[in-house]
């Protein structure tokens, strides 16, 4: 269990600080106004999420499961603060923004994992 603890412990920390650099670059990049680094992260982490799932059965890498899939993408996809970027744009007036920051996530994140699937399930057949 200590072990199993520590790789999610550590993945979360890597994961963690790639969530950062993503918000730090994407406010350079686009500034404030649209969580474009919230959206990313989500997005890209859900087609690796499906690359994952199926090159680690595949592979007999389940016993990474917990380092990959729930510390390094656990700690660089947080919904929370998807449901917190939403609720502010929709706090602050923007609506229709928020609805469409909502759905294009959801939707996008959902076809990512999909291709991530697919992609793998090809390659590694």
């Amino acid at each position: 269990m200590f072990i199993t603890l520590s790789q999610v412990a550590l993945g979360g920390a890597l994961g963690a600080s790639l969530r950062y650099l993503t918000n730090v670059s994407a406010m350079r990049l686009f500034g404030p106004g649209f969580p474009y680094a919230t959206m990313f992260v989500n997005i890209a982490g859900s087609f690796v999420m499906g690359v994952l799932i199926v090159t680690l059965a595949k592979k007999g890498g389940t016993p990474l499961a917990p380092f990959l899939m729930t510390g390094i993408l656990g700690g660089f996809t947080t919904f929370s603060a998807f449901s917190l970027d939403a609720f502010t744009l929709y706090e602050r007036g923007d609506t229709l923004t928020a609805i469409g920051y909502v759905a294009a996530s959801v939707l996008l994140s959902l076809a990512a994992l999909a291709a991530g699937i697919y992609l793998s399930r090809e390659l590694l057949a």
